[in-house]
């Protein structure tokens, strides 16, 4: 049986562990709500920008072939961008989204690559054996769209030079508070019909008159979506990575004042053994003197 010094020991220790839990709690709590209102504040633009690329590549039929849009026959090499976070404390969010990642990756008969945004998802590739060829670690506290544009830039350019011939794109989708879901998604080719799937107007779409002209419509869109979807993702990591943080702090802090509980209830009763026995001799060595 564990010592009162001891036990005082791991009550002392378990204490400061609840206090530094309790503050990353409050400091995730004041990060979460403005992380929320960054991504759904942009959710309107990226999907109003994809309804409109949908309504140009629809109608402008066989009069265009933009590279960004054109399927290849044979897929001879894949880059995943995984979108993680720099640290950790945050529950199982890091290895959710690594391992829906690792494991398409794994599933893909041709090589896999990876582009990296967070410390976390580039050592969950780097354990594994994955192909990190480009990290773009660490990430903001308040990330613009200048900050992701590289990551687009260079997988665009992958892609267009023919290094890569599929990009997909793995981050946690934030719902809600209590649900953020890792997802994972196809960057490019972005095929017109996926884009039709993902706008939600219904009935028929307005005629459009093309100026300059289809093809340098797409030129400037196309760029323009991918770097907003990337972004996109970004922001909906930031709001799950906080709310997964906070509810883990708490969690933390909840189970930290049971152990405290727990291990005083432990400690007094070691005490009043420690009293009684004492006593007991005392009574012993009175009744020995008699």
């Amino acid at each position: 049986m564990a010592t009162l010094r001891e036990i005082r020991r791991r009550i002392r220790s378990v204490k400061n562990i609840r206090q530094i839990t309790k503050a990353l709690q409050a400091v995730s709590a004041s990060r979460v709500r403005r992380a929320q209102e960054s991504a759904t504040a942009t959710r309107p633009y990226t999907a109003k920008a994809r309804d409109l690329l949908a309504s140009v590549a629809s109608l402008a039929g066989g009069e265009t072939r933009h590279p960004l849009l054109t399927k290849r026959d044979e897929v001879k090499n894949v880059t995943i961008v995984l979108i993680s976070a720099d640290r950790g404390l945050a529950g199982a969010f890091n290895s959710n989204v690594g391992r829906i990642a690792f494991n398409f990756g794994r599933e893909q008969t041709a090589p896999v690559s990876y582009v990296t945004y967070g410390k976390k998802g580039r050592d969950f590739v780097f354990r594994r054996g994955g192909n990190v060829i480009a990290d773009y670690s660490p990430i903001p506290a308040r990330p613009v769209l200048l900050d992701t544009t590289p990551i687009t830039r260079q997988v665009i350019e992958d892609f267009l030079e023919g290094k890569t011939d599929e990009v997909w794109l793995a981050y946690t989708d934030y719902v809600s508070a209590a649900i953020q879901k890792p997802t994972l998604k196809k960057l490019l080719p972005l095929a017109a019909e996926e884009l039709l799937e993902g706008t939600k107007s219904d009935g028929p779409r307005p005629a459009y008159d093309f100026e300059p002209d289809p093809q340098g419509i797409l030129d400037t869109l196309l760029p323009r979506l991918t770097e907003m979807q990337v972004y996109q993702a970004v922001l909906e990591s930031l709001a799950s990575e906080h709310t997964a943080r906070m509810v883990a702090m708490r969690n933390a802090t909840d189970n930290a004042s049971d152990l405290i509980l727990s291990l005083t209830l432990t400690y007094n009763k070691a005490r009043q053994q420690a009293i009684t026995s004492e006593l007991l001799d005392i009574a012993g060595g009175t009744e020995a003197l008699k």
